[in-house]
């Protein structure tokens, strides 16, 4: 005879009940996810990654800020400007992230390279204390300085996978209005470090021989080639104020010793030999 039959019959109703009250599998799986499970709370799944991306970032803008250590932080933290990085000029330099890359800072203004404006949004702008030009003299960019920057710049460079051509200065993108980071800013010290673009320098004396000998093309082939170069630049024919600007803003890169805006043999056998 069954057991549960000898059992007195308010214990077989108590035990029957017992089980009657205990939930399937299935129903504590279920009870379970509701418990979680909340409409209207966001939950991302990260786990998998897309091959086809890159980043963001595909300018990198350098700047000096006409001002010492203090007041550059200052400026550049309290007021309506800010850059991604700021590198003082003490004799053991320190570098200060006052924005995260992933975010936009306000260093570039109305801007244009490549055809591209609004450059604060793919960029990163590193700031360098420098007094600029004072007195009709410019202030040069200490070693200790210089070794950190490049230091910074290699790093962001190898991250975000920018360009050489892309690493330039505040007057290369806005030339009718900025002249830093100045004539005495590195470039071509930087560019033997793989930091940024240079030109062939045998090309470049080989073209301007020829434009020595033969005469300098004229302004419409200047702006061309400006153009050509990223640089925005009045497709006049004219030699104006506007493309004197531009052509001074690539002296101060490629040819400091002279940045006048006239155009010369020199300065445009480096603007033919540059890719």
């Amino acid at each position: 005879m069954d057991r549960l039959a000898l059992r007195p019959a308010h214990r077989r109703a108590s035990g029957l009940s017992r089980w009657l009250r205990l939930p399937s599998v299935g129903a504590v799986l279920m009870l379970a996810a509701c418990s979680t499970y909340q409409p209207g709370k966001l939950e991302i799944d990260r786990s998998i990654q897309a091959k086809s991306q890159n980043s963001r970032v595909e300018v990198l803008v350098l700047h000096y800020t006409s001002t010492g250590n203090e007041n550059s932080l200052k400026i550049l933290s309290e007021r309506n400007v800010s850059a991604h990085y700021l590198v003082t000029d003490e004799p053991r330099p320190h570098v200060y992230m006052l924005v995260d890359e992933n975010r936009r800072a306000w260093h570039a203004g109305v801007s244009n390279w490549y055809g591209r404006s609004d450059i604060n949004t793919s960029s990163i702008g590193v700031e360098i204390v420098n007094p600029g030009r004072e007195q009709g003299q410019w202030a040069p960019y200490p070693s200790a300085q210089m070794h950190t920057v490049a230091a910074l710049l290699a790093d962001i460079i190898r991250r975000h996978q920018i360009k050489p051509h892309n690493v330039v200065g505040h007057s290369d993108i806005a030339p009718q209005r900025k002249i830093d980071p100045g004539p005495l800013f590195p470039w071509q010290a930087l560019a033997r470090q793989g930091i940024g673009r240079w030109y062939d320098e045998p090309q470049a004396r080989q073209y301007a021989a020829q434009f020595q000998d033969q005469g300098l093309p004229d302004t419409a082939w200047i702006q061309g080639e400006l153009k050509r170069v990223g640089y925005e630049t009045p497709q006049t024919g004219a030699l104006d104020k506007a493309t004197r600007n531009v052509l001074a803003a690539f002296q101060m890169h490629y040819r400091p010793s002279r940045h006048d805006g006239e155009p010369d043999a020199e300065t445009l056998g480096i603007l033919k030999a540059l890719r």
